[in-house]
């Protein structure tokens, strides 16, 4: 099942490069989008070649930026960091505000530089109840936004006379005049087990804060103010895989609850990963 779902990503991300003339890659560090910059280089003979934009909020875990230092070396990534100087912060604003300049501001900042067209993204259906409306090719309109009509005669996008076929492996690309950029979603199909396996597999770099420490572990990355470790003695890939397997709990269990149960509708709309 593995090898299906690798060759399913890396078919996906040649067609994207075939088909898109300036592409860039978000990289949060995390375990989803370094598996699949793992998976650009297998896809691409050992090399990434496309810019890879890490979103700087200011509020990182150390551990995190020494991570996303030593990989982006040890693979010789083409490392773009977006950041905007703002006062703006989760203890004095709303998360919503928060997240919206601190990462969609500067998100939008450095694609408009670099003139990207289409943006590969390591979102799961799996993840979020929101994300399992996703498309492999998801286009995004000249506000960034992202629509979705639920129940409507023209389905669930605005943009559907190009649909995606995914039984047959056909991918749409061209959206018309009113699409500022596509968003590709090569991990849709993956699920956070099948994550793990394949770092397992790969034995690919991991950032240290997904492993126990004094019995608490971090599931899932985010900042550090809306992100809370979990109980956890997983202290291997093997042990965390094994819990994963048995586990009843939400993997972004340890988000905010503002923005996991009330904003991430509205923020995806507007345009956030």
């Amino acid at each position: 099942m593995l090898k299906e779902q690798i060759e399913r990503s890396i078919y996906i991300l040649r067609e994207a490069k075939a088909k898109f003339r300036n592409i860039g890659v978000f990289w949060s560090t995390g375990k989803d989008s370094t598996a699949m910059l793992s998976l650009i280089r297998e896809a691409f003979f050992g090399e990434v070649p496309f810019p890879v934009i890490f979103i700087d909020t200011g509020f990182h875990f150390k551990e995190l930026l020494n991570f996303r230092d030593q990989v982006a070396a040890e693979w010789n990534l083409d490392l773009k960091i977006a950041k905007v100087e703002t006062e703006i912060n989760p203890f004095d604003n709303s998360v919503r505000e928060c997240c919206m300049v601190r990462k969609m501001q500067a998100a939008k900042q450095i694609v408009n530089k670099y003139g990207f067209d289409a943006l590969i993204v390591s979102i799961r259906r799996d993840e979020h109840g929101l994300r399992s409306k996703e498309r492999v090719m998801s286009p995004r309109d000249k506000d960034w936004r992202w629509h979705v009509f639920k129940d409507s005669a023209n389905g669930d996008s605005p943009f559907e006379p190009l649909q995606d076929a995914e039984l047959w492996n056909l991918y749409a690309s061209d959206f018309g005049p009113n699409c500022d950029h596509v968003r590709i979603h090569p991990l849709l199909h993956w699920t956070e087990l099948e994550i793990w396996q394949y770092i397992k597999l790969r034995n690919l770099p991991i950032n240290p804060l997904y492993f126990s420490k004094d019995g608490w572990r971090y599931r899932s990355l985010g900042c550090w103010p809306c992100t809370k470790p979990i109980r956890s003695n997983a202290k291997t890939i093997d042990e965390i895989i094994e819990e994963i397997r048995v586990s009843k709990t939400s993997e972004r269990a340890g988000r905010h609850t503002e923005k996991e149960k009330y904003l991430m509708e509205t923020l995806r709309a507007l345009g956030y990963f």
